[in-house]
């Protein structure tokens, strides 16, 4: 029966379908790191000082955000095993617009693949879809995207000669940062499609971008301006750069020549190979 608690209500679905340790694994991919106390701070309060549920809406709500969260942990565990399924590109697709193991899903318009030529040379990866992006369905098709497109003209590479994506397919409302637990979820799904288009050169946008694929947490500032490796699933070794991510430069345009002296490097290397 559905208890007016809605605390009390996760707790018994838990209780009921979980054991203890799967319960502490989904917590801690959902970014809970810190215990206010050895029990529940509500467990020995008299129920009618708890808030009840007011509409059968609430109720509708709260029961998709808990039955999505529950379902994350399975979905964390499993999300390599998915992507491996997928020979080609649209097969990824279908499984990432299919995929209910990310809760931003919920708030989202639209599920932003990838786009542009499956057969890249360059790969650029942001950080998540903005408002454009969203409504669109398209990455990098905003002020972030336009400033991106007159970077590669720079170097004389159009847009539709590289594969643009980001490493969360959903935006996050109000376009905040990703949690960790969101980017973890996630990311196998980037990396099958690294993994798909073997790009020569992998182009990191941004320093969350840069933090995920590299798994490491040096700011920008300091990764920027090197050439770094990423290593595919079957061991291989792609050259990756790190740049400052378009909208950061709309906001600190003085930053524009460092941009600009990372995308001659993205140059040199090619004519090199």
């Amino acid at each position: 029966m559905l208890q007016k608690n809605y605390f009390g209500y996760i707790v018994s679905r838990m209780e009921e379908k979980y054991d203890i340790t799967q319960v502490l694994a989904w917590y801690i991919q959902s970014g809970v790191d810190t215990t206010c106390g050895d029990e529940c701070c509500l467990k020995n309060q008299n129920k009618s000082q708890l808030k009840p549920v007011t509409s059968q809406s609430e109720i509708k709500n709260r029961l998709a955000v808990t039955t999505l969260s529950q379902t994350t942990n399975e979905a964390y565990k499993n999300a390599r095993d998915i992507c491996l399924k997928a020979s080609n590109l649209s097969e990824l697709k279908l499984m990432v617009e299919n995929f209910e193991g990310c809760a931003l899903k919920l708030t989202a318009k639209s599920t932003v693949f990838g786009s542009g030529n499956e057969k890249a040379n360059i790969m650029l990866i942001g950080e998540a879809p903005g408002a454009d992006e969203d409504r669109l369905g398209l990455p990098f098709v905003g002020r972030s995207g336009h400033l991106l497109d007159k970077m590669l003209n720079s170097i004389g590479i159009a847009r539709e000669n590289v594969y643009i994506t980001n490493i969360l397919p959903w935006r996050p409302p109000g376009n905040r940062t990703p949690t960790d637990s969101e980017i973890a979820v996630c990311l196998p799904f980037l990396k099958r499609q690294i993994d798909l288009i073997m790009p020569k050169i992998v182009l990191l946008l941004g320093g969350s971008a840069a933090n995920a694929v590299l798994d490491n947490n040096e700011p920008i500032s300091k990764l920027r301006g090197h050439w770094l490796e990423y290593t595919t699933s079957s061991k291989e070794n792609i050259l990756a750069l790190a740049t400052f991510h378009p909208a950061f430069l709309l906001r600190n345009s003085a930053q524009k020549s460092k941009a600009w002296a990372d995308f001659l490097r993205v140059l040199k290397k090619l004519k090199e190979n």
